[in-house]
C-alpha cells in the first residue's frame, strides 16, 4: 500500500514538473506585443484582436510582421507547435484554406510556439507544406490571446474583432465554417465615414 502511495507520488510530480518546463519551452519571452495590445478578456468573441509584432520566420530577411498590417482582411491565427500531433492534422486544412479563400482576403498566419530553431521550424514547415507566413511566437503573444494549449487556432474578423477562439483539434468543416465568419466580417478599411 505505502509503494502504491509513492509511485503515484512520483508519477504526480513528474506530471506536474513536465507542465511547468513544457510551458516554459512552448512559449519564447521576450516583448511581441504592440505598445496599446492587451490581453484578451474572459469572453473573446467580438473583443478587438491584441495587435502584435513578430518576426517572421518565411521571409530570408526575417522581417516584422504585424497583425494590423492585415486590417480588412480575414485572419486565421494559428499557434502551434513541431511536437503537436493535432496541429499536424489541421495545417494541410489550412494550406488548402489559404489556397481556397486568398483572393477572397483571407490571410492564415502561424505562430510557432516552441523552442526549434528557425531552420527547423522552416524545415518542419517546409516538410508539411506551408504556403502561409510562419511566424515566431513570443511569450506576451500567447498570454494576450489565452493560448493554454496546442493548437489554438483565433479567427478574426476584416474589422479586427475576433469571430472565434478554438482550442484543440476540430473538424475542417468547422474551420471552414469559421473562415466564411471571418472573410463575412465588415471590412472597416472601406468606410468612408
Amino acid at each position: 500500500m505505502r509503494r502504491n502511495s509513492v509511485v503515484m507520488l512520483v508519477v504526480i510530480l513528474t506530471v506536474t514538473a513536465m507542465l511547468v518546463v513544457g510551458r516554459r519551452m512552448a512559449r519564447q519571452s521576450g516583448a511581441g506585443l504592440a505598445p496599446d495590445a492587451q490581453a484578451l478578456p474572459t469572453e473573446v468573441k467580438g473583443a478587438q484582436a491584441p495587435d502584435f509584432q513578430l518576426v517572421s520566420l518565411s521571409d530570408p530577411g526575417g522581417k516584422l510582421v504585424k497583425l494590423s498590417d492585415y486590417r480588412g482582411k480575414g485572419v486565421l491565427l494559428n499557434f502551434w507547435a513541431t511536437w503537436c500531433e493535432p496541429c499536424k492534422v489541421e495545417m494541410p486544412w489550412f494550406v488548402e484554406f489559404q489556397k481556397k479563400y486568398a483572393d477572397q482576403g483571407l490571410v492564415v498566419l502561424g505562430v510557432a510556439q516552441d523552442d526549434s530553431s528557425k531552420d527547423a521550424i522552416m524545415k518542419f514547415a517546409r516538410d508539411m507544406g506551408v504556403n502561409y507566413q510562419v511566424l515566431q511566437g513570443k511569450n506576451a503573444v500567447g498570454d494576450a490571446y489565452a493560448v493554454q494549449g496546442l493548437p489554438t487556432t483565433v479567427y478574426i474578423g476584416r474589422d479586427g474583432k475576433i469571430i472565434d477562439r478554438v482550442v484543440g483539434l476540430v473538424s475542417k468543416s468547422e474551420i471552414e465554417d469559421n473562415i466564411k465568419l471571418a472573410l463575412a466580417s465588415k471590412d472597416v478599411t472601406k468606410d468612408t465615414k
